[in-house]
C-alpha cells in the first residue's frame, strides 16, 4: 500500500458555521471524526494544522498529532506547508490534504488520491465524481472539471463544463454520461511540492474562479484527477449541513 500522511487544515473561525471544527456530530467533534477517517484509511500519521488551542485540546489523547500554525495563513495549503515543516516531512513524503469539513470521507477515497499521485508521476492528484443531477451541473457551488486523455485535469470551473453545444441546444438537462464531472476537494502532493506550491503567488484564473488549484495549472504543473472509488457524502459548511450530517449518521447507526 502507498505510504502517506494526512494533514487536515482546521481554522476555528468560519463565517457560515462558527467554531466549525469543534461542532459535534453524534457527540464527536467534527475535526476528530475527519482525523479518524484518515487513520482508518491507513495513513502513517494524521496531523491537524490549526491556529486555535481549543482545537488542539479537543484532540488530546486521540492519537492525532497537532501542528500549531500561524493565524495569518490565508489558505489551507499555506497552513499545511507550515505543518510539513513542523512535522519534519522529507520532500518525497506523500501528503494528503483532507478538508476539515469531510467527516465521512471514505477510506477508499483517501487511499485512492495517494495512490493516484504515486502512479501518475504528476505534481498533484485529486478526485472527481460523475454528475448525474443536472441541477448540480449548473450549480456554481459545485466545482466542475474536464480531463485530458491521460486523466489529468485541463481546467476547473464553477461554470458548467464541458458545454455540449448541440445537446444543450435541444435540452439543457441532457448531461453526457462520463463526461460531466464534479471535483472532490481532496488533494495529494509530495511535501516538497506542497512547500513550493504555497510559495507561488495567486494566479489570475485562481482569483477569477476563487479556486486555489488553478494556481498549479496556471504555473504549468499537472494535476491527476481520478474517479473516486466510493461516493463522498456532502461536506459540512452550514447549520443545515450539520443537521443533514446528524441524520446521515443516525441512518447508518452511528
Amino acid at each position: 500500500m502507498t505510504d502517506f500522511v494526512v494533514a487536515i487544515p482546521a481554522r476555528y473561525a468560519s463565517t457560515r458555521l462558527p467554531g466549525k471544527p469543534l461542532r459535534e456530530i453524534g457527540g464527536v467533534p467534527m475535526v476528530l471524526r475527519v482525523a479518524r477517517r484518515a487513520l482508518d484509511a491507513g495513513a502513517r500519521e494524521a496531523w491537524v494544522a490549526t491556529d486555535d488551542e481549543r482545537i488542539a485540546e479537543a484532540l488530546q489523547g486521540s492519537g492525532v498529532r497537532v501542528a500549531m500554525t500561524a493565524a495569518s495563513h490565508v489558505s489551507g495549503s499555506d497552513r499545511l506547508a507550515e505543518c510539513a515543516d513542523i512535522a519534519g516531512w522529507n520532500d518525497d513524503a506523500i501528503v494528503v490534504n483532507l478538508q476539515g469539513d469531510e467527516p465521512f470521507a471514505p477510506a477508499a477515497g483517501i487511499r485512492k488520491v495517494a495512490e493516484t499521485l504515486e502512479a501518475s508521476g504528476t505534481e498533484m492528484a485529486t478526485l472527481a465524481a460523475e454528475i448525474v443531477d443536472p441541477d448540480e451541473f449548473f450549480d456554481p457551488n459545485a466545482v466542475k472539471l474536464v480531463r485530458d486523455a491521460n486523466g489529468n485535469a485541463l481546467y476547473f470551473s464553477r461554470a458548467p463544463i464541458p458545454w455540449h453545444r448541440d445537446a444543450f441546444a435541444q435540452d439543457r438537462r441532457a448531461l453526457m454520461p462520463g463526461e460531466c464531472l464534479r471535483h472532490i476537494g481532496i488533494y495529494a502532493y509530495r511535501a516538497g511540492f506542497l512547500r513550493r506550491f504555497a510559495a507561488l503567488p495567486p494566479g489570475r484564473l485562481e482569483k477569477v474562479e476563487s479556486l486555489e488549484q488553478l494556481r498549479a495549472l496556471e504555473a504549468g504543473f499537472r494535476i491527476a484527477a481520478a474517479l473516486t472509488p466510493e461516493p463522498f457524502p456532502p461536506g459540512v459548511d452550514t447549520e443545515e449541513d450539520l443537521h443533514r450530517a446528524e441524520a446521515w449518521l443516525a441512518g447508518r447507526g452511528g
